[in-house]
């Protein structure tokens, strides 16, 4: 690479992990008078998707360019001198969340390489379930490698398959990959975009001008005044070459496509499009389902910001309860650092959100949020209401019981930690505090993102975290042996 600058702000870090993160997001532009600067207005549109570390990597037509820092885009991106390191009419870029053994700049996307048919750029959201059986096999071989990412397994397979071309290459290097991945590639030849067969995690398509964009929401597309043309579709191959033509190929056939539907419930802002539909309007649906499935005789419905929002608004037409913030969230309040006590960590919480006392002292309330994980911040929050005066409080959320791992790109604690996988119903409410408890059944879910009901033969969508079902194989899981714990990517969540 011909230039590399690094930003060692250190990222604030979450208190308990009890919120199911989606662990990167990605964006790229090709044919854009000002590529690296419209990539770095994407990702921080996309800034949900991983707060920890971004990069962006640019060519312009002799040389490729890398960019990367430890913290928000606004830290690293947001001078005109930091968008001059990145010259060129193309630019891919990144943000994640890292998981065990996952942090550190080397780790930071794209990864980049130079290989025997020119340079490699990769930003990759998802997860290779069997990254560590390939990566072993690599490094038999002769592989070295720079990252403990599993996205660089995906190099080194495209460096040593056989085939001429690089596109050949990269559609070779991804038959022998499991799991779920979203690709933005950069090639001096132009830019590929691709999804994994399933779809499971989002990839879209747009336009602003001559440039063709990729993004992993649509939200990237308004905030750089692109306009959305598509989907990548699941499966689907996607080339862009410096002229402008773009050309689609699906070398992995046709399947039934599994997209996460945990991008309807808290993934994706709520002012995107998934799916061909609003998320927000998703989110509303889901809260008029889980007020049919699950209604109480309260006086006030309210949201656990900001992520509970807009399935409590549905809570509240459906059952015609007034909908109030009874909890303020306070927007200057980056991710809880960690806290060496309980107590500290209680404050925590406290210094993100905030009783409204004056609404909800003597009410009976029902809180709505988007999901329950460990439970620890449920319970807080439930002790919060209390003690602002509340008569009764109860709980409903907005997805079925999370009870198992994420293994395809999402940050979650493993299953032993899961309250869902721990207890049952009851247990689980007495736990968190609540006079009641309840979540949207499985079906309903699917009835509000506009299914009649959930495919039991062939689910339309991911949904492993609630059913166990995991739509392709784990072989890093199945192979893990008791010391797989001190070996690159024994923790099938790291990305």
């Amino acid at each position: 690479m011909a230039a590399t600058s690094t930003n060692f702000t250190h990222p604030f870090l979450d208190l308990d992990g009890d919120k199911l993160r989606e662990e990167c997001g990605i964006f790229g532009a090709i044919n854009a008078a000002d590529a690296a600067a419209a990539t770095a207005l994407g990702l921080h549109a996309l800034q949900h998707r991983g707060q920890e570390a971004v990069g962006i990597t640019s060519f312009d037509g002799s040389e490729f360019y890398s960019s990367r820092g430890l913290g928000h885009v606004a830290e690293n991106f947001s001078s005109a001198e930091s968008i001059a390191v990145l010259p060129g009419h193309m630019a891919a870029g990144h943000v994640r969340y890292s998981t065990t053994g996952g942090s550190g700049l080397r780790n930071v996307q794209p990864l980049y390489a130079d290989l025997a048919t020119g340079g490699f750029a990769v930003a990759h959201n998802g997860n290779i379930s069997n990254a560590m059986t390939l990566r072993a096999d690599l490094v038999r071989k002769g592989s070295i490698f720079q990252s403990t990412s599993d996205t660089e397994v995906i190099i080194h397979l495209v460096a040593t398959s056989r085939y001429p071309t690089l596109a050949d290459r990269l559609i070779d290097a991804l038959r022998l990959v499991e799991g779920a991945y979203a690709l933005i590639v950069m090639t001096p030849e132009g830019m590929i975009a691709c999804r994994d067969p399933l779809g499971i995690r989002p990839l879209v398509m747009g336009r602003m001008g001559d440039a063709v964009v990729f993004a992993s929401e649509t939200v990237a597309f308004d905030v750089i005044g692109a306009e959305f043309v598509r989907e990548v579709e699941p499966g689907e191959m996607v080339h862009v070459d410096f002229s402008g033509e773009v050309q689609s190929v699906r070398p992995f056939g046709h399947v039934s496509p599994r997209p996460c539907i945990f991008e309807h419930v808290y993934f994706s802002r709520p002012d995107s499009l998934f799916a061909g539909q609003s998320v927000y309007e998703v989110r509303k649906a889901i809260g008029t389902q889980l007020a049919m499935e699950a209604p109480c005789d309260v006086d006030l419905v309210v949201p656990v910001p900001d992520s509970g929002v807009p399935a409590a608004i549905g809570f509240a037409q459906q059952s015609g309860i007034p909908f109030e913030l009874g909890i303020i969230r306070s927007h200057y309040v980056g991710r809880t650092f960690i806290q060496p006590s309980d107590s500290a960590r209680h404050s925590g919480v406290k210094r993100k959100h905030n009783a409204n006392r004056g609404l909800v002292a003597g009410k009976r309330i029902v809180l709505i949020d988007d999901s329950i994980v460990r439970g620890t911040t449920s319970l807080k929050i439930v002790e919060m209401m209390r003690e602002a005066g509340a008569s009764e409080v109860h709980f409903r959320v907005a997805s079925p019981p999370t009870a198992h791992s994420c293994f395809y790109g999402v940050d979650t604690p493993e299953r032993s930690k899961l309250l869902a996988a721990r207890m049952e119903l009851d247990a689980m409410r007495d736990f968190i505090k609540a006079d009641s408890l309840a979540f949207i059944s499985i079906d309903g879910l699917y009835r509000a993102v506009g299914a009649a009901k959930r495919n039991a033969a062939c689910p339309q969508f991911c949904d492993a975290c609630f059913s166990g079902e995991y739509p392709t194989s784990l072989t890093d899981l199945a192979m893990a042996e008791p010391k797989a714990a001190e070996l690159p990517f024994a923790d099938p969540k790291a990305a």
